[in-house]
C-alpha cells in the first residue's frame, strides 16, 4: 500500500495512536556519537550499531513497553523482563531467543539493562533476517512495522496493530524519558509512514461505544454472572497496554479484565462483556467490573491526566448504568477487595482526583476495612487504609474527624488517645499493634470453626494485622482461620485450642 506521511497534525485521524509531548533533540535512525552519552543511551547506540536496528526505534519500543524502567529484574504480569520486556511465558519466549542470539544468560538479560537492550535488538534483527530485509530496508524505520507487531507476541491482528501503532506514535510525537539513575533520553518528533500491510484495526466495544473491542480468550473468564454488578475495581497492569491485551488473549493467563486503559492518551479496549465474569479480583469477580490501567504501581509517570479522565468517564458510565453509588465504598482498588494479595493501584494512584473526575465522593458508602496487609500509618499518610483507621477510631469514640483518607493532626490525636486507653505506646503511629487493637475492638463472642458473621470478620482482620499475613476476611470461620488462631495463640503464649474466647480476644484487643 502507498505510504502516507504521519505528521503531528495527522495523528488525530488514527485512533490507535498515542500522543505524548514532543522532544526537541534530534536523534537519527543510525547511531551516532553524543556528548556525555549516559550508560543507557550508550547501550541503545551500541545495540543499534551491532545489530543494524534503528536506534530511535529501539528507544521508542523500550519506552512503550516500560518507560525505560527495568524494574530491578522483576517480571511484568505477562512474564516480561527489563527495559525491552523480553518475555518468558508458556507461549512466548523472546527471553530465551535473546539468550541464544547474544550468548548472554537469561539472568543477565533479566537484570542487566545493557544486556537486555542488546537482547531486544538481537530479537528484532532475527525477525528482520527472517523477513528478508536488506541493509537499505533495515535503515528505513517504516519497514519495521510488522516486525514490531511480531515482537509484541500477539496472535490477533488487531492487538498486533495496537502494539506497533503505539511504538510508531512515540516516534511520530517524540519522547522525553528518564531512565535508570535519572539519565535523560530524548527522541524528536518525526514523520513516519508505517507499512501496516494487512493488519486491521480493532472493532468497536459492544458495551461502551468509546472503546475498542478485542475479546479475551474464553479460557480466561466465565460466561454470565452469579451476582448483580455492584462495584468497579481499579487495577494497574504491571505491563504495557498492548502487552496486557495480548496476555488476556493467551489461554495460559487464566486472568482477564473487562477494560484496559492506555497511559498516553486514555484509549480504552474492552476485552470481556460486562454481563460476563472477568477473572481479576477473586472475591470481587462476581460483583465487579474490572478496569486495568497501563503502567507499574511504583512509577507515577504512567498515571497521566488523559488516563485518569478517560477511565473516570468509563467508571461514571458503568455506575450510571448499574445504579452503583459513586463513592469509595463501591469504586475500589484491587488491594481493597477481600481475599486478595495484590497492592494495586498503589500509593501513586490519585484517588481524590479520580473520584472528582468520576463525579463522586472520596468518602461515603461503606468504608473498606479488609486489606491483604495493613501499612504503618502516620501524619501525612493518605488513602483507603487511613479512611479505615479513621472509621474505626470514630466507632470507638475517639474523634478522628471526617473520614477523608488524610492523616492529619485530628487523626493523630485520636490515635494517641486510643493508644493510651489500650496501654499501647502512645506515639500517634498506627503500626501492627495499634491495627490489631483497632480491628478487633467490639464485642467478644466465643468463636470456633463453623462460626460466621461480622465478629468473625473482625477476628480475621485483626489476625491479618497481628500475624503479618493475609487471613481472608470473609466472615466464615473455616480451617484457615482456625490455623491462624492457633498460630496466634502459640506466638502469644496463650492456650492453643483454635477457639476464640476471652483470653484470645483480650490479647487481640490489647494489641498483642
Amino acid at each position: 500500500m502507498p505510504r502516507i506521511p504521519l505528521a503531528r497534525a495527522a495523528l488525530a485521524g488514527l485512533g490507535t495512536l498515542a500522543v505524548i509531548a514532543a522532544a526537541v533533540q534530534p536523534v537519527s535512525a543510525a547511531p551516532r556519537a553524543e556528548r556525555a552519552e549516559g550508560p543507557v543511551a550508550h547501550a541503545f547506540s551500541s545495540a543499534a550499531a551491532e545489530y543494524g536496528v534503528p536506534r530511535d526505534l529501539l528507544i521508542a519500543l523500550g519506552y512503550s513497553e516500560t518507560h525505560l524502567d527495568g524494574h530491578h529484574g522483576l517480571p511484568s504480569q505477562a512474564g516480561g523482563y527489563g527495559v525491552m520486556h523480553l518475555v518468558s511465558n508458556p507461549d512466548q519466549h523472546t527471553l530465551e531467543l535473546a539468550s541464544r542470539l547474544t550468548g548472554d544468560t537469561a539472568r543477565e538479560l533479566r537484570t542487566d539493562t545493557a544486556a537486555n537492550i542488546r537482547g531486544g535488538a538481537a530479537v528484532l534483527r532475527s525477525y528482520a533476517d527472517h523477513a528478508g530485509l536488506s541493509t537499505a530496508e533495515r535503515r528505513d524505520t517504516d519497514t519495521w512495522y510488522p516486525l514490531l507487531a511480531r515482537y509484541g507476541g500477539a496472535t490477533d491482528p488487531a492487538t498486533a496493530r495496537l502494539y506497533a501503532d503505539t511504538v510508531y506514535t512515540f516516534l511520530a510525537k517524540g519522547v522525553t524519558a528518564r531512565a535508570e539513575g535519572g539519565e535523560k533520553l530524548t527522541l524528536p518528533a518525526r514523520e513516519v509512514a508505517p507499512e501496516r500491510g494487512s493488519l486491521a484495526p480493532a472493532a468497536q466495544s459492544p458495551d461502551y461505544p468509546s472503546a475498542l473491542w478485542v475479546p479475551a480468550n474464553a479460557a480466561n473468564y466465565a460466561v454470565g454472572r452469579t451476582a448483580a454488578i455492584s462495584q468497579v475495581v481499579i487495577h494497574v497492569t504491571e505491563g504495557s497496554y498492548a502487552g496486557t491485551i495480548s496476555w488476556f488473549q493467551n489461554p495460559s493467563a487464566q486472568v482477564s479484565a473487562h477494560y484496559v486503559v492506555r497511559s498516553s492518551d486514555g484509549q480504552i479496549t474492552q476485552m470481556v462483556r460486562e454481563k460476563d465474569t472477568a477473572w481479576h479480583a477473586r472475591s470481587g469477580n462476581a460483583t465487579g467490573v474490572g478496569i486495568e490501567h497501563e503502567g507499574y504501581i511504583d512509577n507515577p509517570s504512567w498515571f497521566t491526566d488523559a488516563m485518569y479522565r478517560s477511565s473516570a468517564a468509563l467508571t461514571a458510565s458503568i455506575c450510571a448504568r448499574y445504579g452503583i453509588p459513586k463513592d469509595r465504598g463501591h469504586i475500589v482498588g484491587h488491594s481493597e477487595v477481600p481475599g486478595n494479595d495484590h497492592t494495586d493501584p498503589g500509593p501513586n494512584w490519585n484517588w481524590t482526583y479520580y473520584m472528582q473526575l468520576v463525579g463522586g465522593s472520596t468518602g461515603g458508602g461503606e468504608v473498606q476495612l479488609s486489606f491483604p496487609s495493613y501499612d504503618t500509618l502516620r501524619s501525612g499518610s493518605t488513602g483507603a487504609q487511613v479512611s479505615a483507621a479513621q472509621s474505626l477510631l470514630n466507632a470507638q469514640g475517639f474523634d478522628a474527624g471526617t473520614v477523608d483518607g488524610s492523616f492529619g493532626t485530628k487523626t493523630a490525636s485520636a490515635v494517641t488517645a486510643f493508644q493510651k486507653a489500650r496501654g499501647l505506646g502512645a506515639d500517634g503511629v498506627v503500626g501492627a499493634r495499634t491495627w490489631t487493637a483497632l480491628l478487633s475492638a467490639g464485642t467478644t463472642p466465643a468463636l470456633s470453626q463453623g462460626s460466621t458473621g461480622a465478629a468473625v470478620q473482625r477476628l480475621q482482620r485483626a489476625l491479618t494485622a497481628a500475624l503479618g499475613r493475609t487471613i481472608t476476611a470473609d466472615g466464615d470461620f473455616g480451617p484457615g482461620t482456625q490455623q491462624a488462631v492457633r498460630d496466634y495463640q502459640t506466638s502469644r503464649s496463650l492456650g492453643v485450642d483454635g477457639q476464640v474466647g476471652p483470653a484470645t480476644w483480650g490479647a487481640l484487643q490489647a494489641g498483642r
